[in-house]
């Protein structure tokens, strides 16, 4: 510490001294040079309590951001899962030097005991699955637990960081059996979705299919009516209106024993006349039975 003549001294930038006089806080001296009453003021140590934490040569109180590791602890979760150890950093700087050093007793390990409590608390509100995918937002849950508490102290909570997550092997077991049966759940699920979609499709092809045979169909039978109309048409000027219908009869006949007949097992019964032909259907006519 740089003094001049026992009453005069510099303090740091980024620091702070508290001055107590006749035992009681007196005053909080920032960066730049300061003065003291010799024997009624006395500059505060805090290196008795804190240690090397957020001061330096044991009067100038750090007001930068500092960080505290709490040890690794056992924990459990919301769903009984027992975690090996669990540890995180706190980050935190001091606002108001007199409140960090008159308001709580031992500040830094005051932080750190803090900071634990929280964390566990929140793991134990926690599902193991929550901690692994959730752990930024348990850690912004942690930070808001403790800010009310920290600004007591005079002290500026910045941000809480879970650092490592260790489960026993049994938990690792139960893990990789639960992503397994998760991965293939899902390939299921895929495999399913594709072969309705593959059913649908070949639905709607042989809609469409059949909708496409059907206009053709359609179309075949509009085009058949228009050359029978006109054949019947050309026909009967010859041979007369009702002999020409029974031309065209006969020339369905003939293409209907043309199907019938293309299987050589089965028997076909044919008119025993062409004009038993010409009244196919006639209830009188005799019948020859031919091979097919």
């Amino acid at each position: 510490m740089h003094t001049f003549f026992g009453f005069a001294f510099t303090v740091p930038q980024n620091h702070v001294v508290l001055i107590e006089r006749l035992g009681r806080y007196h005053a909080t001296r920032t960066a730049g040079l300061s003065f003291k009453v010799p024997i009624l003021d006395k500059i505060r140590r805090v290196d008795l309590d804190w240690a090397d934490t957020a001061n330096k040569e044991a009067v100038f109180i750090e007001l930068s951001e500092q960080q505290t590791d709490t040890p690794a602890r056992q924990c459990q979760t919301k769903d009984n899962v027992t975690l090996a150890h669990v540890d995180a950093s706190v980050y935190w700087r001091i606002k108001k030097a007199q409140q960090a050093l008159y308001k709580v007793d031992h500040l830094p390990r005051s932080v750190h005991d803090t900071a634990l409590n929280a964390l566990r608390s929140e793991i134990g509100r926690a599902t193991l699955d929550e901690l692994l995918g959730q752990r930024d937002q348990i850690s912004r849950s942690i930070a808001t637990q403790l800010a009310p508490t920290m600004e007591k102290w005079g002290v500026e909570l910045t941000r809480v960081d879970i650092q490592e997550i260790v489960y026993d092997e049994q938990t690792a077991d139960a893990m990789r059996q639960q992503m397994e049966a998760e991965r293939s759940a899902r390939a299921e699920v895929l495999r399913s979705t594709g072969s309705a979609e593959a059913r649908i499709t070949l639905a709607s092809s042989e809609r469409d299919a059949g909708v496409i045979r059907a206009e053709g169909e359609a179309k075949a039978m509009e085009i058949r009516a228009t050359a029978e109309s006109a054949f019947l048409g050309a026909l009967a000027p010859v041979v007369g209106p009702e002999a020409a219908v029974q031309l065209l009869l006969a020339q369905k006949v003939i293409a209907g024993y043309a199907e019938i007949s293309k299987n050589p097992a089965d028997k076909v019964y044919l008119p025993a006349s062409f004009h038993g032909l010409l009244s196919a259907g006639s209830s009188n006519q005799e019948w020859t039975s031919v091979p097919s």
